[in-house]
């Protein structure tokens, strides 16, 4: 029977020591002599090396094993095994047969005395990328196929995978039906423009009408069509059916922005729940933030400590802090007076009606609450259209939840459930009714009260993470002038 191959996070954790394993992986690094050569091999099921140990018999040189390269057994000894082991470099592809025993050098529990090593895949040292020396976050993105196999974005991506999977688990768990809505859309549910265009039309002569304007007729759907910026108002007409639903699933943003904290490909988990109001809806975010960052310290702890001893030192405490501390919970108005009496001078000036800037958000969070917070009732002004209006006409049942290192991680809201104040704000805000009719049905016909939020998935992974970059929290990440991989 052939031997089946264990992961290194399985062998690791091994108590079953003295026998024989198999394990494939890529090579971090290689030290030794002509007695005794360490190589220290990773597969990425976990943040931590294996290290296998290959000794000489005595009396003779390296290796006391089969080193088996290019489909030939190379001899135990002599030049043409000394120039397979030179094959041995960092970055290449080993599978290597050998006893499971305990260390007895320092830094692990357990090591592999090697007695095959299969080369899968050499890697010329000198045109492999990932050598020791020092590569910048930069200068990996440029290199995105290769980064994963770093500590750094083995890590991230890791951590990435245990939160997606949190999130499901966290929205089975408690009665929540994932609903995929669509990414061609002919809506804008944002108001905001900025979307990508999705046409068959030929872009040197499209077809024109009399007046000279696109004929969006001959295109492949009949009518403009873009990729989604959002799901939710797709969302809001199944929560009107199934109760509690949620969609996991990419978005787009045609926005010519270069900051670290915006992606034009990005995902977004938005719940939606029939018959909840903004109390609930803030419950549920705070239940649902505070769950996700527990499972990630929970089920991420080696990659987590990784993170926090090479790039954010309060990484770990910054994350105990959300788990810790219940959100305060304030309207917009109140923070507003907190911040205009602040003694810190802000580089974005503060009244009532303006959007609040991180630096505000991040005040309230890191220096005057000391705690993550919650903040609603935001002005009408700089919501969106179908935003419940509270009773004194000037405000909506918004909220923002804001987490520290990072101002505004979740944004939602009652929805606006009366037919009449829904259209009326349509038309204030230049929002096209005929064009959202089939939002428009869910409150003609039988209607309820509903909230819900957007959490961007890249935000989160960026908090749990401590990474600096949105860009170092997806694998392949989209900006302008960027979709090379």
């Amino acid at each position: 029977m052939s031997l089946k191959r264990s992961t290194v996070k399985a062998l690791l954790a091994s108590q079953n020591l003295d026998r024989e394993v198999l394990v494939k992986g890529w090579v971090r690094s290689r030290r030794g002599n002509k007695y005794v050569q360490f190589i220290a091999v990773n597969d990425g099921s976990i943040i931590h090396n294996i290290q296998i140990v290959a000794v000489s018999e005595q009396g003779k040189e390296l290796p006391l094993i089969k080193l088996v390269w290019e489909k030939e057994i190379v001899a135990n000894t002599g030049p043409s095994s000394e120039e397979a082991f030179k094959q041995i470099t960092t970055g290449a592809c080993l599978a290597i047969r050998g006893q499971l025993v305990a260390s007895q050098g320092k830094g692990q529990a357990v090591e592999i005395q090697a007695t095959e090593i299969t080369v899968l895949g050499a890697a010329d040292p000198e045109a492999y990328p990932l050598q020791k020396k020092a590569t910048s976050l930069e200068h990996l993105r440029d290199i995105a196929h290769l980064r994963p196999r770093t500590n750094t974005f083995g890590a991230v991506l890791r951590v990435r995978h245990a939160l997606a999977f949190a999130i499901h688990d966290y929205f089975n768990r408690n009665g929540f039906f994932y609903v995929h809505t669509p990414i061609i859309t002919g809506s804008d549910a944002e108001g905001a423009g900025q979307m990508f265009r999705v046409t068959t039309l030929p872009p040197e002569h499209p077809p024109r009408t009399e007046d000279g304007s696109v004929d969006f007729t001959q295109d492949f759907f009949g009518k403009p069509t873009n990729l989604t910026v959002s799901g939710q108002l797709e969302g809001e007409l199944a929560a009107m059916a199934l109760g509690s639903i949620y969609t996991f699933g990419p978005t787009f943003r045609a926005e010519n922005s270069n900051t670290a904290r915006h992606l034009a490909e990005f995902w977004m988990i938005e719940p939606e729940v029939a018959f909840n109001e903004l109390e609930e809806n803030m419950d549920l975010a705070e239940d649902f933030l505070q769950s996700l960052v527990r499972y990630a310290l929970e089920h991420c702890a080696d990659d987590l400590q990784f993170l926090n001893d090479q790039y954010d030192k309060e990484l770990l405490t910054r994350l105990s802090f959300v788990v810790d501390n219940a959100f305060q919970r304030l309207t917009y108005t109140e923070a507003v007076e907190i911040l205009k009496s602040a003694k810190q001078r802000f580089e974005f000036p503060v009244d009532w009606g303006t959007d609040l800037q991180s630096e505000h958000e991040r005040y309230l969070v890191e220096k005057h609450f000391k705690k993550p917070v919650i903040l609603t009732n935001y002005p009408k002004e700089i919501k969106a259209f179908y935003m419940k209006l509270d009773d004194d006409g000037r405000t909506v049942r918004a909220m923002d939840v804001l987490f520290p290192g990072i101002g505004e991680i979740i944004g939602g809201s009652q929805r606006e459930e009366d037919y009449t104040k829904l259209t009326t704000r349509m038309a204030d805000m230049h929002v096209p009714a005929d064009e959202l009719d089939w939002y428009l049905d869910t409150r003609r016909f039988g209607t309820a009260p509903h909230a819900g939020f957007g959490l961007g998935f890249e935000r989160l992974v960026l908090f749990v993470t401590g990474m600096s970059n949105i860009r170092d929290v997806i694998p392949f990440p989209r900006y302008p002038k960027n979709a090379a991989f």
